[in-house]
């Protein structure tokens, strides 16, 4: 437990921030499973979903909430993912 003023304070600053990036990341998480699943199921849709969902990485990133190689990783799967799909549409 935080004794002094100063140590109070951080405390409360961080559960503020904790708080913050919990959203940004449950968000960022949401958009990638929601993007995989479309991909599975309804491949013309996840072209649309794709800017989406990298702006919303690289925003997390730039917020500092997630680290920017796991922001560029994550990127890579689901714009693989996204190709692949619209790739296995346009065959079908």
């Amino acid at each position: 437990m935080a004794n002094t003023k100063q140590a109070k304070k951080r405390a409360v600053q961080s559960e503020k921030r904790r708080a913050r990036n919990r959203s940004v990341v449950t968000r960022v998480r949401n958009l990638v499973k929601n993007l995989r699943k479309t991909a599975e199921v309804d491949a013309s849709k996840v072209g649309g979903m794709l800017p989406g969902a990298i702006a919303e990485l690289d925003v997390a990133a730039r917020k500092g909430v997630l680290h920017r190689k796991t922001a560029s990783r994550l990127k890579s799967r689901i714009s693989r993912t996204a190709n692949k799909a619209k790739k296995a549409a346009a065959t079908s």
